[in-house]
Formats: structure tokens, C-alpha cells, sequence
């Protein structure tokens, strides 16, 4: 190439990288990025591979490029990756407990946990940094300051943070040794027939849409996962249940819930926010529809925190109460339910 040509070619930065995983069937490339990619479109994808910036087991590929288990996939683009700095922002947090080794908060829906792609401010971590000074990292390569775990953003509920180092080791390890004792209230869909079970498979991610987790029986795929679950009331077209969860894997009880046909009310990356069950009535499906406004994300509510003190060994619980907006559709339903059985 000659010299000058070559000073005038940008520098290319690798943005994502991906393996794809065993047992994925034939798909475009193009298709796969966008499953995998939040905060994009398929024609920006497909102009990157015009512009040979989808690599593919180190060559350049074209959109129309079926991947296949064990291929190397990556986007480079003309800019470098968005450095995230995390900026101490005022955003009001309801501490449940506090000392000097942890906090305990109850977060509400809607807040996202740390930064990433499309959410670089507002989130708990955020907060956070405002809140409290030189909080410790998991990782000293990604700064999430004082996060030992977490729940998704449209999920409310508890969790602890650490504020020493040695409370984010006890904790972290706790976690990974599955001693925590976690307890979720839920709406699902329909009428379960057991008024208490277990929800058993491996979690991964979906195999077409990257943004989903999905359920693998034969344990080929995926991590071990088992939710425990107890039915606490029934209505006519959805449960409310209390969820134990035995391991802590991404989307667990949204996914096992819509494995086994059950998926959580209002859940809409799950096929949660639609009439699943009931009548075709005109009335009743305008009824849920106000159900969807008055509970505008997936009914779960992370309620009761368990765990043993990193200084003291002393085994701390703590509870949250149901959010305004989880108690104001289960009495809809509740009227709904006894006006239908008059």
C-alpha cells in the first residue's frame, strides 16, 4: 500500500466482540449484531459491513454472512469505544440500613443499575458516587462502585452495597457460594397448577435475540438455574407468586416463568405485555390495558434480602414493602375477580 494511502486511512477501533456460542443455528450477521446490540438499526449495521468494519474470524464480511457456533465476530468502527465516566450525580436513594461496612437500599422501578450502552448517567451508581466517597470495585477494570450484585431496571427492590473492601469480598463471596437468601413477589400470567414448585434449566442467552435470556433442558447451554416458587393468590388470569431464587442467573424468574408458559404481567421483552389469558371481551382487554398503565413495567418486586454481616457474622435481614404501583394492580385485579364472580 503506498505511504501516502495508507496516512489517509482512519484508525479503526474495535467497538464489540463476540464468540458465538454452540448450538446457534445459521443467521446473518447483520441479524445477530442487532439482537446482541441495544441503541442500534439494521441499516447502521449493514453499512458498517459495507465499510468492512464486521470482522468475522479476522476477515471482513458482508451483512448477508451467516454465522456459526464458534465464530469470532466483531464491529470496529472509525471513533474509539465511549470511555464511561461515572459522574457523581444528586439523585435521591431510600436507605433501608446503613453502616459503616454496607448499605442496604430499596430501589425504585424505572432506575437503572450502572451505566452501559445508551444509559451513561441517572443510574444507581451514579447516585452513588454523590451519596458516598471511595466506595470499592468488583473489578478494577470496570468501576461499579459498591454494586455486589443487581437487579434489572424496571425490577424494585433490595439491595446491598458495600462501602469497605473487605464488605465487598464477604459479600460477593456469599453470593457466588448461593448463602444469600433472596424472596421476589410476582405477577404472572395465568393459573398455575401447583400451588408450590421449582423452575429448573440452564439460563443463557437466546440464540436469535441476543437480548433475551432463554431456558436449555439439557444442560448443553447456559448455567444452572432453579427458582423456587410458592403461589400467594389467585386471581382469574394472573398469580400473584413469591419466587426463591436457589442461583442468581441474568432475567432468571422472567425467563423460567416464560419457559414454563407463565410469563411475567407487563413483562414486555418476554411476551408479558399482552392479554395472554381471559376473555375475548372488548371490555376485559380494555381493563388490562389500564392494568399496563397502572403497572407500566414487569410486575417483580425484589422484597427480602438475606445475609451475614462481613464484620460481625451476624445473619441481617431486611424487607421492602410492595411499590405503590404492584399494590394498586393487584386490587384492580382483586375488584375484577369478585366483580366477575357476582
Amino acid at each position: 500500500m503506498p505511504e501516502n494511502e495508507k496516512g489517509n486511512q482512519q484508525e479503526q477501533f474495535e467497538q464489540y466482540s463476540f464468540k458465538v456460542p454452540k448450538g446457534q443455528q445459521p443467521l446473518r450477521v447483520d441479524k445477530f449484531l442487532l439482537n446482541f446490540i441495544e441503541e442500534t438499526t439494521r441499516s447502521k449495521i449493514q453499512k458498517a459491513a459495507d465499510n468492512e468494519q464486521i470482522i468475522v474470524n479476522g476477515i471482513p464480511v458482508k451483512s448477508n454472512y451467516k454465522v456459526k457456533p464458534d465464530d469470532e465476530v466483531k464491529l470496529v468502527l472509525d471513533e474509539p469505544p465511549r470511555v464511561i465516566d461515572i459522574i457523581a450525580e444528586d439523585i435521591p436513594i431510600q436507605i433501608v440500613y446503613e453502616d459503616e461496612s454496607l448499605v442496604v437500599i430499596n430501589k425504585e422501578p424505572g432506575m437503572v443499575v450502572h451505566p452501559g450502552h445508551g444509559n451513561y448517567k441517572g443510574t444507581l451508581v451514579n447516585a452513588l458516587k454523590f451519596h458516598f466517597d471511595n466506595l470499592p470495585s468488583m473489578s478494577a477494570e470496570l468501576e461499579r462502585p459498591g454494586l455486589v450484585h443487581r437487579i434489572d431496571k424496571d425490577t424494585s427492590g433490595l439491595l446491598v452495597i458495600a462501602k469497605t473492601e473487605q464488605a465487598m469480598q464477604s459479600l460477593t463471596s456469599q453470593f457466588k457460594a448461593r448463602t444469600t437468601d433472596r424472596l421476589y413477589d410476582a405477577v404472572v400470567w395465568g393459573s398455575l397448577k401447583e400451588e408450590t414448585g421449582s423452575i429448573e434449566g440452564h439460563i443463557g442467552r437466546h440464540l436469535k435475540n441476543r437480548l433475551q435470556m432463554a431456558v436449555f433442558e439439557d444442560g448443553s447451554l447456559g448455567k444452572p438455574a432453579l427458582t423456587r416458587y410458592k403461589v400467594i393468590e389467585h386471581f382469574l388470569y394472573v398469580t400473584l407468586v413469591e419466587c426463591k431464587l436457589e442461583t442468581g442467573r441474568t432475567h432468571q424468574i422472567r425467563a423460567h416463568f416464560k419457559h414454563i408458559g407463565h410469563p411475567l404481567f407487563n413483562d414486555e421483552r418476554y411476551g408479558g405485555n399482552v392479554v395472554l389469558k381471559g376473555t375475548t371481551f372488548t371490555r376485559y382487554k380494555q381493563f388490562v390495558e389500564n392494568c399496563f398503565k397502572v403497572c407500566p413495567r414487569q410486575a417483580l418486586h425484589a422484597k427480602t434480602l438475606g445475609f451475614d454481616h462481613p464484620v460481625t457474622g451476624e445473619r441481617m435481614f431486611f424487607q421492602a414493602p410492595m411499590p405503590d404501583d404492584m399494590v394498586e394492580l393487584l386490587e384492580k385485579w382483586r375488584h375484577y375477580t369478585q366483580y366477575s364472580k357476582d
